[in-house]
């Protein structure tokens, strides 16, 4: 088994002790602050789905940027830097930079960003050997929506039930992926569609639900799945269908499905003789001299 399919399966416990720290962490955003998250790959993509949430739960004003593309103009009453290895230099430039209190929560304490960021919340329990990131992205989300109180009580349990079930039927056969989400869940179908390119080299595309219609549905075809996360829009599943493409909208929570898409990535780059853990031209944290 690769490792990264542990790490894979590991994401229960994970999550479950992400909850059981929620209450006690110290530097996340206070309700009403006015805050920008930022990362870099993964970690954009879970900025994305918690600067939602956040603002949808009426917390605050909330936003998501890459770390190399933060308006550095614009007042905020803490920065959120999501940073598993700790040595990306774009979110590393960033904190040096900024003179916002900041808050980053890393996977390895032992790097530079713990002397840069005012506040650290530390996830070594769920860092990863793994270039490609799985728990620790998962793990930093379920802390933040617990911080929230937006945690599914049922949401470990789901998450169980996705490191078993079934892949959708047919497709590790499939040419072409396509994830979409709505609000929070951009950033699942952003992360998901990162996987599969990631892991298996695969093509694949994401957007929110509703702007498939208006030109990504042209490459739709019986080389096809498309994977919703959330509730579909009405009748958007039946003309993705209409069009060839395996269809896939289980109706979990979009974290625990975003397991059934790990899984899936794992899947498809064995199924093509590639090897998940050393995925093509990727390191584990990008380094710039």
């Amino acid at each position: 088994m690769s490792f990264v399919l542990e790490e894979i399966a590991s994401q229960p416990r994970c999550w479950e002790r992400a909850a059981e720290l929620a209450d006690g962490v110290d530097g996340l955003p206070a309700r009403g602050e006015r805050v920008a998250v930022v990362g870099c790959g993964t970690s954009l993509f879970v900025a994305q789905a918690y600067a939602a949430l956040r603002e949808a739960a009426g917390a605050g004003e909330s936003d998501a940027f890459p770390a190399s593309e933060f308006p550095h103009g614009r007042r905020y009453d803490r920065v959120v830097a999501i940073c598993r290895s700790g040595t990306t230099t774009e979110v590393l430039d960033l904190l040096r930079r900024t003179d916002l209190p900041t808050t980053a929560l890393i996977g390895d304490p032992r790097t530079p960003i713990m002397d840069l960021a005012g506040s650290r919340v530390v996830l070594d329990f769920a860092d990863e050997r793994s270039v490609v990131q799985t728990r620790f992205a998962t793990t930093a989300l379920a802390l933040l929506r617990a911080h929230l109180g937006a945690l599914p009580a049922d949401l470990i349990e789901q998450c169980r039930a996705a490191v078993e079930a079934p892949l959708p039927e047919g497709a590790v056969e499939r040419g072409q992926f396509t994830f979409l989400g709505t609000g929070w869940t951009n950033g699942i179908a952003n992360e998901a569609a990162l996987k599969v390119r990631e892991a298996a080299g695969a093509w694949t595309e994401s957007y929110p639900a509703m702007e498939y219609r208006h030109g990504p549905i042209s490459v739709t075809d019986e080389h096809s799945l498309t994977w919703f996360f959330g509730t579909p829009p009405e009748g958007l599943p039946e003309q993705v269908a209409a069009a060839g493409a395996l269809v896939e909208a289980s109706g979990a929570d979009a974290m625990a499905d975003l397991v059934r898409a790990q899984r899936l990535a794992v899947a498809l780059a064995e199924a093509k003789g590639l090897d998940p853990d050393r995925p093509r031209n990727l390191t584990r944290s990008i380094i710039l001299s």
